[in-house]
């Protein structure tokens, strides 16, 4: 009976391979294409799950096969899989030279276990959060084979397991529950030829109306749910009988090649250029995707307007965005200071004798400019003396007793600033007191800060949502300081704001060039500027017996690129700099893709700096252990963690299921199912790197990087090194970079507004 009840209560799945529109559902093994190899069937209990990528579901198994004496190594493909379950795979052998016989399975079964001792082990592999290999022993010791029933009909009966109190006994009983939707949204998923999709994440997003919401209205997934992108919502949709012509899939089109378009920075895009995409996209007469666009139009979805003169649609709420930007800078900028006047000819002197230096000329223009505007803009490069500017314009200021507010688009940021400003500082989502329940921030018109002067810094990163959210919370009479490189990238979302702002016109601003006396000797420094200008930087070595602060090592293929970066960062930097391989020196690469990107190096360095770990999870593609450096790579603003924020494993709890992460000095707890949001970081983009700074940074330039070769940002990488900077590769590369100034055009209309 009790083996009937756990058959009932067990969802089983088919998995398969990764599906696109072109690939039809799996066929059961009896009517499995030919294949070169005779076609075997196996079925058994799994013993371990050695691999499982959740990204695409591949997966290495040992399984306890009925026959074989030894246990038996299976690959294939799984959307999710946990030791103790019994599976029945179709294949056939092969001999691989690296890891010898396996059976390679196209098409692979799986349900939950019926024995004690696989439901012990399912229990234990760490699928349920809250249960790990001791209690699964406990549970089975008082439940046996009725365990997953006890779970889901009786789940007060938990508490009968020495241990389990009311806490953990409700935290296992909803995990199981999520497990069991979970599981449902991947059978509905791989039936609709989705086998890997992210379960998680969908589940996470929509709770338990997600197969609801899919049956619906699938287009909502690209919409919504990070990764699934327009094609396989639309792969989806065509299963679940959506004509290529019916409406609300040429809606979801348009409205998706504009949302891909603000990922890339833009604002809007030329009409003939959106509808060209979306025609690729949709593959429909233009008629019907004019028709759509102009339903998406009435609705008030996207807005019409034009760019430099040339029509286009932006998404509404970017649109709007940039124009609250451009009212409230110029209405900000009308009136007195909130320090009403204060003579520069005697401030200047009285500061300077406070700081215990002699500003630069170019340093007294702009704090004449500084004391006289409202709102102004400072930008430049490292080493022009942005950081003594600012110092010197918040001691005049505070001596005014004036309410100042310092703020940065990072942590690391605005770390960063309180230590050279001795003043508390935030980032722009703790200032505005962001609200998760509410999903938006509390400080705004209606609430707005309590300041008479605000000042952001590395504004470069400050996207139009952004901007436009701080400014609505800023009241009309304070005044408004914005300080960043505008010759670095710009932000990561749409928009680019500072450029906009500089190119507009319309305010005020203080370009700081002059490199001073001590920073000149800085070959980062100097390096940084020379790329910047456009000209390639002196890349010689240095004499043998000298030290410097920026090196080139000659690499000519990705594989000369790695190994070299390994040596460097393992080996040569601690030797002779003393500086901690994974604290203190940090690679970063131009692109995420190829053998010299994030990614591939990621595996090579978590392999060279924690090679044997006491403890691991595999979850997602990545290893994970103690002291690995990992980085958030979506906001959470739950846990009050954002992306691009970097920390380290502390500690793994198999029982619970989780792994805790310092962030700053700050612990964050993260379920295996969260793991997702976090990437091993020893390697990671510039993009991804953008407001830190590192003690030492090594950057890989190859050809193959050649779709961001861009001047913007190997200057951004170069300058995100504080003690020494190491570029490997080709000069070619470099070249290739220093050459190409013009970047990337991002559709915007803020600068226009303004202006």
């Amino acid at each position: 009976m009790a083996t009937q009840r756990t058959a009932r209560l067990a969802l089983e799945y088919e998995v398969s391979p990764p599906a696109t529109a072109a690939l039809p559902r799996p066929s059961p093994p009896d009517q499995a294409q030919a294949s070169p190899q005779p076609t075997e069937v196996l079925a058994g209990s799994i013993e371990r799950v050695t691999f499982h990528n959740a990204e695409n579901g591949f997966c290495v198994l040992r399984i306890k096969a009925r026959g074989h004496r030894d246990l038996v190594t299976v690959v294939g493909h799984a959307a999710e899989i946990s030791a103790g379950e019994w599976v029945t795979v179709s294949g056939s052998w092969v001999n691989s030279r690296e890891h010898g016989q396996q059976f390679k399975a196209s098409f692979l079964r799986a349900s939950a276990p019926t024995t004690a001792e696989g439901i012990e082990k399912y229990l234990g592999s760490g699928m349920i959060r809250g249960i790990g290999p001791i209690y699964a022993s406990k549970l089975v010791a008082v439940f046996g084979e009725e365990v997953f029933e006890v779970i889901e009909q009786a789940p007060e009966r938990l508490r009968e397991v020495p241990g389990i109190g009311p806490v953990r006994g409700q935290r296992i009983s909803q995990a199981w529950a999520d497990q069991k939707v979970v599981r449902e949204i991947m059978v509905f998923l791989h039936s609709h030829g989705v086998g890997t999709a992210r379960a998680v994440r969908i589940f996470k997003t929509y709770g338990n109306e997600a197969v609801q919401v899919m049956a619906e209205n699938p287009y909502r997934l690209a919409r919504d749910i990070r990764g699934i992108g327009f094609r396989t919502a639309d792969a989806i949709a065509r299963r679940l009988g959506i004509e290529p012509e019916a409406m609300i899939r040429l809606r979801a089109g348009i409205s998706y090649a504009l949302l891909e378009a603000s990922g890339q920075g833009h604002c809007g895009l030329p009409t003939a250029e959106l509808l060209k995409l979306a025609g690729e996209l949709l593959a429909v007469e233009s008629g019907l995707i004019q028709s759509a666009l102009d339903q998406e139009l009435s609705e008030g979805s996207v807005m019409a307007d034009t760019l430099g003169g040339d029509e286009a649609i932006f998404l509404s709420n970017l649109h709007r965005d940039e124009r609250r930007i451009a009212a409230a800078l110029q209405e900000l900028a009308q009136g007195r200071t909130p320090w009403g006047g204060i003579e520069a000819s005697k401030a200047i002197p009285w500061v300077e004798q406070r700081l215990g230096l002699e500003l630069a000329a170019s340093q007294k223009a702009a704090l004449e400019e500084a004391l006289s505007s409202k709102v102004l803009v400072i930008t430049g490069g490292p080493g022009v003396g942005k950081t003594t500017l600012i110092n010197a314009i918040l001691r005049i200021l505070a001596a005014k007793k004036l309410r100042i507010l310092l703020c940065a688009p990072t942590g690391r940021a605005a770390k960063r600033m309180a230590e050279t400003t001795g003043l508390e500082a935030k980032t722009i989502h703790r200032l505005l007191e962001f609200d998760p329940a509410a999903f938006g921030f509390k400080r705004k018109a209606e609430l707005p800060l309590e300041a008479d002067l605000l000042v952001v810094d590395e504004t470069s990163m400050v996207d139009v949502p952004l901007m436009a959210s701080l400014l609505d919370a800023l009241p009309p009479e304070a005044a408004l300081l914005l300080v960043g490189d505008v010759d670095q990238l710009p932000s990561v979302g749409p928009g680019q704001v500072l450029a906009d702002l500089i190119n507009s016109g319309a305010l005020p601003v203080a370009r700081l060039t002059e490199v001073f006396r001590q920073a000149a000797s800085s070959r980062i420094i100097t390096t940084a500027h020379t790329i910047n200008a456009g000209t390639i930087p002196d890349l010689r070595p240095p004499p043998a017996d000298a030290t410097t602060d920026f090196y080139f090592l000659p690499a000519e293929t990705p594989e000369q690129a790695v190994a070299l970066i390994l040596k460097v960062v393992g080996e040569r930097i601690p030797a002779r700099f003393g500086l901690d391989p994974i604290a203190q020196v940090q690679v970063l690469c131009p692109m995420a893709r190829g053998g010299c990107g994030s990614r591939s190096l990621n595996v090579e360095l978590q392999q060279l700096l924690n090679p044997d770990p006491t403890e691991q999870v595999e979850r997602f593609g990545w290893r994970f252990s103690p002291a690995d450096k990992v980085m958030q790579v979506a906001n959470d603003y739950e846990k009050n963690v954002f992306n691009g924020d970097v920390g380290t494993v502390e500690t793994i709890d198999a029982e619970a299921s989780e792994l805790v992460v310092r962030f700053d000095g700050r612990e964050v707890t993260y379920g295996w199912g969260e793991l997702d949001n976090l990437v091993p970081a020893y390697a990671c983009t510039i993009h991804k790197s953008q407001g830190s700074e590192y003690p030492a940074v090594v950057i890989p330039l190859l050809t193959q990087h050649y779709a961001m070769l861009q001047r913007n940002l190997v200057y951004t990488g170069i300058t995100r090194g504080k003690q020494l900077v190491v570029l490997v590769g080709q000069k070619k590369a470099l070249a290739m970079a220093v050459n190409n100034h013009l970047g990337r055009r991002r559709y915007t209309k803020l600068a226009e507004w303004l202006s």
